[in-house]
């Protein structure tokens, strides 16, 4: 499985991105797909994921608001439209494939696409 994350890039605050995560070898029936976002001197965090089985998404609190997660099943792609910017989402955005909750709140993650970089600034 190879993941592609694009999208990423300068914006100002309150402003709106779209992450896209072209994913190949696979399709997004075969494994739940997600973001995660690691910000500068930060742990790695999840920020949303939506499920092989069904299709259906859930996002971090933090970000539910202002973040949304699509499938696009033709393309084989999964989307992450982040809206309303803040400062603090300043961060570098993974997609993951074959994501699995852990009973600690972590994630146990399968593959890992490479990063995007997403800068919010003034």
């Amino acid at each position: 499985v190879q993941l592609q994350a694009s999208g990423g890039g300068l914006v100002q605050p309150g402003g709106s991105l779209r992450l896209s995560c072209a994913v190949s070898g696979s399709t997004l029936d075969d494994y739940t797909i997600g973001w995660f976002r690691q910000a500068p001197g930060k742990e790695r965090e999840w920020v949303s994921c939506t499920s092989s089985s069904d299709g259906s998404t859930i996002t971090a609190d933090s970000v539910k608001d202002r973040f949304a997660i699509s499938r696009d099943s033709a393309e084989n792609m999964v989307h992450l439209q982040m809206n309303s910017l803040e400062l603090g989402d300043t961060a570098i955005y993974y997609c993951a494939a074959q994501l699995r909750p852990l009973d600690d709140g972590n994630w146990l993650v399968g593959y890992w696409g490479q990063g995007t970089l997403v800068t919010v600034s003034s």
